[in-house]
């Protein structure tokens, strides 16, 4: 219960602290940069007083397409605590994809593995599951011990192999010129699937994301 607790005051005070700077700096301080920097040293500060308590992750709990949105948002939070800054990958592309490749929540995959983003892998020593229609295959789909971790690894993915490079360059470039389009980034995010339609795909689910979490 302490440990939820200290979870929970941790959440008020990101919200507390995001609302008063953003207050006081739209008043004193009308900059976009400034304004910016002075959220993200916020978001340190939070990060660091994360790392002292060691939190538990979220449970993953949900039961229609809506509440799976919000569970896959508070696996991105709890992520977020520890990624920096500059490596967070937007929300909505985030469920986005979750929603494709785990049909919201419901594949085999994501049931049984853990799995909400389809990752792959060829290496034998770590967990996974082979396809049922291929259950010979040199790969399997990763299995996690829960759903968060397979969150966690998906931001990891996109921020580290070479094949995501230009979506790292589109974000970046947004950043600094404090724009946001998701849908530039989403175009450099074909080689996570062979369907051809993926991007396609990815930026119909955002929008869709986008509209759960605008209504509530």
């Amino acid at each position: 219960m302490a440990i939820k607790l200290k979870h929970i005051t941790l959440y008020i005070l990101l919200w507390v602290l995001t609302t008063a700077s953003a207050f006081y700096i739209g008043t004193y301080y009308p900059n976009k940069k400034t304004i910016r920097n002075i959220e993200d040293k916020i978001t340190v500060d939070i990060q660091n007083d994360y790392a002292r308590h060691k939190l538990f992750e979220p449970e993953m709990i949900y039961n229609d397409n809506v509440s799976f949105a919000h569970a896959v948002n508070e696996c991105i939070n709890f992520a977020n605590l520890t990624t920096p800054i500059e490596k967070r990958i937007d929300r909505d592309i985030i469920i986005a994809m979750a929603i494709i490749e785990s049909a919201y929540g419901t594949s085999r995959f994501a049931v049984k593995g853990n799995n909400l983003f389809g990752i792959r892998t060829w290496d034998k020593n770590i967990a996974q599951m082979k396809p049922k229609e291929n259950p010979n295959a040199e790969w399997g789909v990763k299995t996690y011990i829960t759903k968060c971790k397979s969150v966690i690894d998906m931001i990891s993915i996109l921020n580290r192999l070479q094949v995501y490079e230009e979506f790292r360059k589109e974000r970046e470039r947004q950043r600094e010129s404090e724009i946001n389009n998701i849908d530039l980034m989403i175009n450099h995010l074909s080689a996570w699937s062979t369907n051809p339609a993926y991007t396609a795909l990815v930026k119909q689910k955002a929008k869709e994301s986008y509209q759960i979490f605008s209504s509530n």
